[in-house]
């Protein structure tokens, strides 16, 4: 009689097929796990970054504020500096502009020099400006402050074929003019400078498109238009932060 020894049969040996099938399945359970720490990973950074960008957003919100705070002040305070010299002065409603009237400039119709008579005055104004906006450094709100010149409506056909333009530019050049040649050195206002590094002043003239009075009916009116404004304007958020700002948003 034959004896047949019996052994134990190795299945990894005997079936390859399951030895190969449960590599196969830890390799995807590692392959899952890095995946997920990886995706993690992804995901606190992106959310890293969006808190940056919402943090530098909100900065940048906070200052427009301050900025348009810093404006409304600064205007005030210029305005009832010169209102306590007897220099009458008017503050626009959205509190942007300075304007200062023909009754202190003296511009006669279809002239744009300040008469002597008027200098002393406007030499007031501008001591006043400098020392104001270099006070706490304000300038660093601003982009930039324009002088600008506005007239009647009267048909002006002067400056050498530029009309009303060219002379309410040249009122505005007037009085920078003699701010720059008659201030002390110590209160140029070219000396001012925003953010960036450039001048903070500029000119620049309306002709009759921004008129104080629509209708003129008197010559009081015409007087009214013809006029200096300073309009300070504030450093805005760039077209690239707002960019950023709506891509944000529609994210959300």
């Amino acid at each position: 009689m034959r004896v047949f020894k019996s052994g134990q049969v190795n299945v990894d040996e005997e079936n390859p097929y399951w030895m190969s099938f449960s590599d196969i399945l830890s390799g995807l359970l590692i392959l899952f796990v890095l995946a997920s720490v990886v995706l993690m990973v992804e995901l606190m950074e992106a959310k890293q970054e969006l808190e940056n960008k919402q943090e530098a957003f909100t900065e940048e919100l906070e200052m427009l504020h301050k900025a348009e705070q810093v404006r409304r002040t600064l205007l005030h305070e210029i305005a009832d500096s010169l209102r306590q010299m007897g220099i009458q002065v008017t503050i626009s409603e959205n509190e942007t502009v300075l304007s200062i009237p023909n009754d202190i400039l003296g511009f006669d119709s279809a002239a744009f020099n300040i008469g002597p008579k008027f200098e002393t005055t406007a030499l007031e104004i501008g001591k006043v400006l400098f020392k104001k906006i270099s006070l706490d450094k304000s300038e660093q709100y601003f982009d930039t402050i324009f002088i600008e010149g506005h007239t009647d409506s009267k048909n002006f056909n002067g400056m050498m074929g530029k009309g009303n333009w060219g002379l309410s530019t040249f009122r505005a050049i007037s009085l920078w003019e003699l701010w720059s040649s008659s201030l002390p050195e110590d209160l140029q206002l070219d000396n001012l400078k925003n953010q960036d590094g450039n001048p903070l002043f500029s000119v620049s003239g309306y002709a009759a498109t921004r008129r104080a009075v629509e209708s003129e009916a008197t010559e009081q009116d015409y007087r009214a238009n013809r006029r200096i404004d300073i309009r300070f304007t504030i450093r805005r958020p760039s077209s690239e932060e707002y960019e950023s700002v709506r891509n944000r948003l529609e994210m959300q």
